[in-house]
């Protein structure tokens, strides 16, 4: 029991929506057992390790190790969001406008953090956290409670996978990028063409109102670009699970 509940733990403390800071540490721990004593009778049989030994503590740094990978992996996914809204904000004009984020604790633009608030409601949306607790009851059976879980392969496939960080959220902010690129270029045009024109006066706020129009337009793309990404990572945490 003490070592389900040791998989679970670290899991809530790492995974997107419930690792928040404004979700408190008493109520993370009272999910993990809660779940424990849901999935445990349908578990196949703990195997016989003491606790207190070599074995045992060996045993419980492998099931603390994957349940902080499982949620990380998401929490890559959720970056992806977040460097798309930080690119997106810079190019607006907007990276001063920030905020303190209260999953992660670090000042973020506002932009950002509107992606971030979306992606959390996709998560939820799709029903990612009951397909979380669903791998979690099938990793029991396809990848058991022993001194040996997750192997240096499975390492490098996270570690592969954090590239999704930049190149995805490069690539769902790409379209607004490239348009408010145009609007600064013809902005340039035409401070060359007329010198006496005060650009800096009127392409600030145009810049700001075309990004917002932009992100109004793009974000339905943007959030299924999201989902297919959230796809993916649930995809790589079945396949470090070994679950079919």
């Amino acid at each position: 029991m003490v070592t389900y509940v040791k998989w679970q733990q670290p899991l809530f403390i790492s995974v997107p929506v419930f690792s928040g800071r404004r979700v408190p540490a008493r109520i993370r721990v009272i999910l993990a057992a809660l779940i424990t004593f849901v999935i445990v009778p349908v578990l196949p049989p703990l195997p016989a390790i003491e606790l207190f030994s070599h074995r045992g503590f060996m045993v419980a740094i492998q099931q603390i190790f994957i349940g902080i990978a499982t949620g990380f992996i998401l929490q890559m996914a959720f970056s992806v969001m977040l460097v798309a809204g930080q690119s997106i904000a810079y190019s607006m004009g907007l990276g001063f406008a920030s905020l303190v984020d209260p999953a992660t604790g670090v000042q973020v633009p506002v932009v950002a953090q509107i992606f971030i608030v979306s992606a959390s409601l996709i998560l939820l949306a799709v029903n990612g956290h009951l397909i979380l607790i669903e791998m979690l009851a099938q990793s029991f059976t396809t990848l058991p409670i022993a001194d040996i879980g997750m192997n240096s392969a499975d390492l490098w496939k996270i570690i592969r996978w954090s590239r999704q960080i930049f190149v995805g959220g490069v690539s769902l902010a790409l379209p607004v990028l490239a348009t408010i690129l145009f609007v600064n270029i013809s902005f340039g045009v035409a401070s060359r063409a007329a010198p006496q024109l005060q650009i800096f006066g009127i392409g600030f706020p145009i810049t700001i109102m075309m990004g917002m129009v932009l992100i109004w337009i793009m974000m339905p793309d943007m959030l299924d670009g999201f989902q297919a990404i959230l796809a993916r990572s649930f995809a790589l945490i079945r396949d470090i699970l070994r679950i079919p």
